[in-house]
């Protein structure tokens, strides 16, 4: 990665929506490594609230949370800004109907687990740079 891309890469901040800490710490490790900024929540409704909090540039949002599900916390943004935020939802739910309900919501990709980082990092790079 050249200096500029750097650069540029750590004007983004990403929230990363898990309650898997081996999950949530693999993700983290492979975007600060590129240079973005990442927060972390464990549940659904402190997702919720770094979201309303942070304005991330790009939630990955895991679909099975205690206390608030994705598709909750996703109905919910996109209730509260004008501007959809950047979703990528992952999931080791392999139904189909989730996934249309997900694109329903409009989330931008849809990533099913287990998952290679490069097949996130490549998602990240598409949407926000």
């Amino acid at each position: 990665m050249s200096e500029q891309e750097a650069k540029k890469a750590e004007e983004k901040t990403i929230l990363l929506v898990d309650d898997d800490n081996e999950i949530v710490e693999t993700m983290r490790f492979a975007l600060e490594s590129k240079g973005y900024r990442v927060l972390v929540a464990r549940d659904g409704n402190q997702g919720l609230a770094l979201a309303e909090r942070d304005d991330p540039d790009l939630i990955v949002l895991d679909m099975m949370m205690p206390k608030r599900s994705g598709f909750l916390v996703l109905e919910k943004l996109r209730q509260t800004h004008k501007i959809p935020t950047k979703v990528i939802m992952v999931t080791g739910n392999e139904g189909n109907r989730h996934k249309a309900y997900a694109e329903m919501l409009g989330v931008d990709d849809y990533i099913r687990k287990p998952f290679p980082m490069d097949r996130l990092l490549g998602a990240v790079q598409k949407l926000i740079g």
